[in-house]
């Protein structure tokens, strides 16, 4: 097993929920040593998201489902932070780390002398990634932030859906902003590795939800009108939406002019690519609602199967619409592996979704399972401080750490 492109790097992860949590498993997945600080009260608020939840092997409920998208490979301490103590340990830990990763408010940190400036007095070269709604600058830059507040703020509503404004049914903006902090730490990495030093990384789930608008941002600021909704059309390509047949739906993705041709041959309508109004996809944009129209009533007529078979063989992109269940039943997935299981402590094995990179040399690493709150306390304590297992029972008994 590869020991990972990120063995050598020690993370604190001072987050919970999920942005945080899913940019410190991406590091975990890349061979870092996580470890996860939890509240010893009941610990990351995803533990009992649920349900579904796991069981414990006597049968009783254990951590739920949704904590386990986001935690695997990392070790949990549980840490009272409303003690002095509590806190000396923890910037013990943040003095020989590489990495810290929060999601408190800004200057949420400061009291606990856990902050970007009190960490750095620790260590200069600290790379510290804060994760916030709206970012340490700003007015509202003290307001906390949720990925479906943000989804609405950010204007991901405003063009999702069709009859009304809709969200993702995925919370998108924290896992892009996990994502694009777990590159964002990677560049510190980088850039410290060639004398910059350390570095403050203030990431905001609401610029990630504006870089998010991406082409429809572009098209806003480009054309000064603000896009709306389009349901599962796209608003620059034609035809790129899913159609109904005689059974069901599929989805079609035309994305050239050659595709083009070759769809409407399939559906036996060669003389649309002829037709001056859809030889090009600006001119099919253009008549959007005449040629989806047409489209419809081809399409219609004969079943989902056909056309998925017309259309494979004519080299136009296309497939069913799916449900979860048929995701990971289908030959690809199975292929892929984007499934597996880990021996999770107490339950037996947890269920969980391959992470997609895939690198020749030093690919993702599945070392452990999520863990359960509290379970390496102890270790990491005795490996990381040198407290010896007396000190640690002492300390449980204060109820410093669980």
């Amino acid at each position: 097993m590869s020991p990972g492109a990120l063995s050598h790097i020690k993370v604190l992860d001072l987050s919970r929920v999920l942005a945080g949590p899913w940019c410190a498993q991406i590091l975990a997945d890349l061979g870092a040593d996580v470890i996860k600080v939890e509240n010893p009260d009941g610990g990351d608020d995803t533990r009992g998201w649920g349900p579904p939840f796991l069981k414990n092997e006597d049968g009783s409920r254990a951590d739920a489902a949704y904590y386990l998208c986001a935690n695997r490979n990392k070790r949990s301490i549980a840490v009272n932070m409303r003690e002095e103590r509590g806190c000396e340990i923890l910037r013990a830990l943040a003095a020989q780390s590489d990495v810290i990763i929060e999601n408190y408010k800004t200057g949420g940190l400061r009291k606990y002398g856990l902050d970007y400036d009190s960490v750095k007095a620790l260590r200069g070269d600290i790379i510290y990634c804060s994760i916030t709604g709206f970012g340490q600058t700003g007015p509202l830059s003290a307001q906390p932030g949720y990925d479906f507040l943000i989804q609405a703020m950010g204007g991901l509503m405003s063009v999702t859906g069709e009859d009304k404004p809709t969200k993702a049914g995925l919370p998108v903006v924290d896992l892009f902003t996990g994502v694009y902090a777990a590159g964002a730490v990677m560049a510190g990495l980088i850039a410290r590795d060639q004398g910059l030093g350390g570095q403050h990384i203030d990431m905001a789930l609401f610029d990630v939800q504006a870089a998010m608008l991406a082409n429809q941002a572009s098209n806003y600021l480009v054309s000064g009108r603000a896009p709306g909704r389009g349901g599962n059309a796209h608003p620059n390509i034609v035809p790129y939406q899913d159609f109904p047949t005689l059974d069901g739906r599929i989805a079609v993705a035309v994305g050239n002019d050659g595709q083009f041709a070759a769809f409407a041959r399939a559906l036996e309508r060669a003389d649309w690519a002829r037709d001056p109004r859809f030889q090009t996809n600006a001119g099919r944009v253009e008549h959007r609602e005449i040629l989806i129209a047409q489209i419809i009533v081809v399409m219609s007529a004969r079943s989902s199967a056909h056309w998925t078979a017309a259309l494979n063989k004519a080299g136009v992109p296309c497939g069913p619409i799916q449900s979860i269940d048929q995701v990971f039943a289908h030959p690809q997935a199975q292929a892929r592996g984007l499934s597996f299981q880990l021996p999770m402590t107490g339950c037996g094995a947890a269920p969980l979704v391959a992470n997609p990179m895939r690198l020749s040399g030093v690919p993702p690493v599945y070392r452990a399972a999520p863990p359960r709150l509290g379970e390496h306390t102890r270790e990491v304590l005795q490996e990381r401080l040198g407290i010896d297992q007396k000190a640690c029972f002492a300390l449980q008994r204060a109820g410093i750490v669980r």
